[in-house]
């Protein structure tokens, strides 16, 4: 068991907005795990020298996803008063920035063979897939 499960399962006052506690369990490991991802992509960009006016908004892609991935994680962290509203805002926001984010990173992988590109939009996918799990198991 994950310490994050650890304390979901300890927390006095856990919501239960979702049937489904692994979605929710593995929508925090994605979007964190994105947000790690996204900002490595942005420096492994920013290496790439001979590349860099063509990854400028890739760069800016990575950085917009990780953060609101970090944001995302940490939203669905917090168990107290949780307004579906928000929580479903956020998690469609998260979902759009992977979206962007991977679509992005794919092109330069298979356009320039950028493999740290393929494990960003790999991790994006992963995450926005996760987003839109959770999301179907909200309560209305």
């Amino acid at each position: 068991m994950t310490h994050i499960a650890q304390m979901l399962d300890s927390h006095p006052r856990s919501t239960n907005l979702t049937g489904d506690r692994q979605a929710l369990l593995d929508c925090i490991d994605a979007c964190f795990d994105c947000a790690q991802s996204c900002t490595s992509c942005a420096d492994a960009c920013l290496g790439e020298q001979e590349h860099l006016p063509h990854l400028v908004s890739c760069i800016r892609l990575n950085l917009d996803c990780a953060d609101i991935c970090e944001v995302t994680g940490r939203v669905l962290l917090r168990q107290t008063e949780t307004d579906v509203t928000v929580l479903r805002a956020q998690l469609e926001a998260c979902a759009a920035a992977c979206r962007a984010c991977g679509d992005e990173c794919q092109r330069h992988a298979e356009g320039m063979g950028m493999e740290h590109c393929r494990v960003c939009a790999d991790s994006c996918r992963r995450c926005v897939e996760a987003c839109e799990k959770l999301l179907a198991s909200l309560a209305a």
